[in-house]
């Protein structure tokens, strides 16, 4: 499972003109699902959002996790992310999960991250989404589990 997470000062999904997810201070999340992918991996995956030091502390280095400011999770599929790009000017999606493992496998991960921290929103499975952010930094990272 592939996690591109952005911290963000602000992010929101927009489904059909009305934004279905929002947040404010936290982390955009864009998850990918491989064909090889389980909940073991998505409980990997969202222990590491939880916990990656990517917030600033008092000293100004990147020491606090979401879990210690609290911030929101904003979580969206986009299989793209799991894309083969190795050769080639056109990618290919062999190594993306099928589409009904994959919607599986991101409800169960936007369920348990609802269990374990309390400001979550996502975006819509398979739908086209316009995701608007403000990257705060910029800081971005790619994450696998």
């Amino acid at each position: 499972m592939i996690g591109l997470l952005q911290r963000v000062s602000e992010a929101s999904v927009t489904v059909d003109g009305e934004i279905i997810g929002r947040i404010g201070p936290g982390l955009l999340v864009l998850v990918g699902v491989q064909p090889d992918d389980s909940e073991a991996r998505g409980e990997r995956l969202l222990e590491r959002l939880l916990g990656y030091r990517v917030f600033e502390d008092d000293q100004g280095r990147m020491n606090r996790s979401l879990r210690d400011t609290g911030g929101g999770l904003l979580l969206v599929s986009q299989f793209t992310l799991a894309a083969d790009t190795r050769s080639g000017t056109r990618a290919g999606f062999s190594t993306a999960a099928p589409p009904d493992m994959a919607r599986d496998l991101f409800a169960w991960l936007v369920h348990r991250a609802r269990h374990l921290h309390p400001t979550v929103a996502c975006g819509r499975f398979g739908a086209d989404m316009k995701v608007a952010l403000v990257n705060d930094g910029p800081v971005t990272f790619w994450l696998e589990a």
